[in-house]
This record gives structure tokens, C-alpha cells and sequence, in this order.
């Protein structure tokens, strides 16, 4: 909590007044959508150019912009925050260092460092950008949170070879980091790869199993199908036949109540009975060869 309000050089009254209190809605607050609210407020009245006003109006800008991500990263609002910022200085190039920096940070802690990559090599090509004091801080920050984790490392050297603001000592140790970080890599790789082939020989195995079972399970359909085959071939058909024709005769053509008549029904019951033990009666399935 400050203990006295930010002594600015003569700016925008306005600007400054919006600062202050953007900050204690971040802070004190914790009211983020309103301290963004104020931070674009501040923007816009100083202007969106990358120039606009005097050096202490830069200042105060900067500062606006760093409340707003700030604010944003607390909402949960991290994908707007590049495109918040550019909206008031226009291109990359322009980004104040401390503005780049957080942006570097809040988007290596979501893991999504592949949105900085553009922007962060305009700004450490731009020759402006070059003289800057924060210069060298900014392409370490570049190197070890955007280019490593995205796997670049030829262009991480490049950059550090062609990198005027390092020693020869730097060069060498931002080197030997890249080489290490490339290591690192490579071996993420092939236990990648490693596991991806242990995932497949599973994968495999469990298919063959199921394939194996689904084999048993058909040739155990089949042997109980032939088996259910045999057993129909065992049914005495002729004397079913036999039956049926002795029943036609003897509702048909013989009279029951004639005496005559008894033989053939006794031979018909005898008959039904013999065909009724054949069929329900328990059978020995042969020997089945495949």
C-alpha cells in the first residue's frame, strides 16, 4: 500500500488521476473490471500514438498498460491481453520493455509462449529497441521463455550470435544453455516416442485377445450347431411319418368306437411313445473333429 500519492512530472491531470485509481481498484479493490475500465480510460485520453505527449506521458501510459494486464490476467481474460495492449501502441516495435516483459511472463505461464514469438523478434530486430537499457534482460527473456519451450533452438542462436550487447563470455554461456535445453528435448522425444510404441504393442495386445476370443467363441458356435445338426439326423422320422399316416387313417377313415379299430390306435400309442423316448431321451454326441 503506497504511503503517498505518485509524484508525476507535469501530464495529463486526467491521465494521472486515472492511474490512481486504477491501481487501488487492482489492489485494494479487487474490483479488476472497473480497473480496466479506468486503464482504457487513461489510454485514451493520452492518445494512441507510440509518441504522443511528452516523456512523462509515456510513463504514465506504460503504467496504465501494466495495471490493465495485470487486471486482465486476474479475470481469467489472458488471450485478450496482447491485442488490449496493441490497440494502443500499434505495432510490437512500439511496446514499452516493462509492457513486453509481462506479456513474455503471463503467456510462458499459461503455456502458450507461440503467441510471443512474432512479437517478441520485432521488437529485438527493431534497431531503436537496441539501445534500450532493458535490451539485454529482454532477449534472455525471449531466449529461455519463448524460443526453448518452443523447441527453436537454431534461431536461438542465431540470435545470440548476432547479438551485439552480449560479451563473448554471454554468447558462450547462452550457448551452452541452448545446447543443454536441445538435450533436454531430444530426450522429452524419445520417451515420448518410447511410450507412444508401449501404447501400440498394448493396444495390439489387447486386440489379438479379443481376436482370440472372438475365434473360440465362433468355433464353439460352430461345433454346437454341427452338434445340433447330428442330433436332428437322429430323429426317426419314418416312424413320425408313420404315426401321422395312422392317425389319419384312424380319425379319417376308421371309426374310434369301432372294435375293429382298436389294433391300429394300440400300434399308434406304441409308436408315439417310441418317437416321444427317441427325441427326449438324453443322447451321446459323438466325437467331433475339426
Amino acid at each position: 500500500m503506497r504511503s503517498e500519492p505518485l509524484a508525476w512530472p507535469p501530464v495529463s491531470a486526467q491521465a494521472a488521476s486515472l492511474l490512481e485509481e486504477a491501481a487501488d481498484l487492482l489492489v485494494l479493490h479487487r474490483d479488476f473490471a472497473a480497473a480496466v475500465e479506468r486503464c482504457e480510460a487513461g489510454c485514451d485520453s493520452l492518445g494512441t500514438g507510440p509518441g504522443t505527449g511528452p516523456e512523462s506521458s509515456a510513463e504514465v501510459k506504460c503504467s496504465l498498460c501494466v495495471v490493465g494486464i495485470q487486471a486482465l490476467a486476474e479475470m481469467n481474460r489472458w488471450r485478450e491481453v496482447l491485442s488490449w495492449v496493441l490497440q494502443y501502441y500499434h505495432v510490437p516495435e512500439h511496446l514499452p520493455p516493462k509492457v513486453l516483459e509481462l506479456c513474455i511472463l503471463l503467456y510462458s505461464k499459461v503455456r502458450e509462449p507461440q503467441v510471443m514469438l512474432e512479437v517478441g523478434s520485432s521488437w529485438l530486430r527493431d534497431q531503436t529497441n537496441k539501445s534500450l537499457p532493458e535490451y539485454s534482460s529482454l532477449l534472455e527473456l525471449y531466449l529461455l521463455h519463448v524460443l526453448l519451450p518452443l523447441g527453436r533452438f537454431e534461431g536461438a542462436e542465431e540470435l545470440v550470435r548476432g547479438c551485439d550487447v552480449f560479451d563473448s563470455e554471454q554468447q558462450l554461456a547462452f550457448l551452452g544453455t541452448i545446447c543443454e535445453s536441445r538435450c533436454q528435448w531430444a530426450q522429452r522425444e524419445e520417451m515420448h516416442s518410447a511410450a507412444e510404441e508401449q501404447q501400440d504393442a498394448a493396444t495390439e495386445t489387447v486386440l489379438g485377445n479379443l481376436s482370440q476370443k472372438l475365434l473360440t467363441m465362433l468355433t464353439l458356435l460352430r461345433r454346437a450347431l454341427r452338434s445340433m445338426s447330428s442330433h436332428f439326423y437322429l430323429l426317426p422320422y419314418k416312424k413320425m411319418l408313420l404315426a401321422t399316416f395312422l392317425l389319419y387313417l384312424v380319425v379319417v377313415r376308421l371309426d374310434p368306437a369301432s372294435p375293429t379299430s382298436l389294433p391300429f390306435i394300440y400300434k399308434l400309442v406304441q409308436l408315439f411313445r417310441q418317437a416321444w423316448a427317441a427325441v427326449f431321451s438324453p443322447i451321446h454326441r459323438p466325437p467331433i473333429r475339426d
